[in-house]
């Protein structure tokens, strides 16, 4: 699934810090993060697409990857970045 340009700068804009840090740890959380709610909007009216439920579970273990070195490296941006996305309740 691809999306504009916009709304990638505009998701790097917000939690990385600029739009064109395209590879800071808190900006691609966020775009997974967003990519893993559409995905799932996907999946509740199409049940059986097998290959969008492989792709949402290799965006979960990506950003649970990022998540986890982020908390090995910066505890305080971690805490602050999971309150923000409203992830791990």
């Amino acid at each position: 699934m691809y999306f504009k340009k916009e709304k990638v700068s505009e998701i790097f804009a917000e939690h990385g810090g600029a739009a064109k840090n395209t590879g800071s740890v808190e900006g691609q959380v966020a775009l997974f993060t967003f990519r893993i709610e559409q995905l799932s909007l996907h999946l509740k009216t199409n049940r059986k697409d097998h290959a969008c439920t492989r792709a949402l579970l290799a965006l979960v273990g990506k950003r649970k990857r990022l998540l986890t070195y982020l908390m090995s490296k910066d505890i305080v941006k971690y805490r602050a970045l999971i309150e923000k996305l409203g992830i791990r309740k």
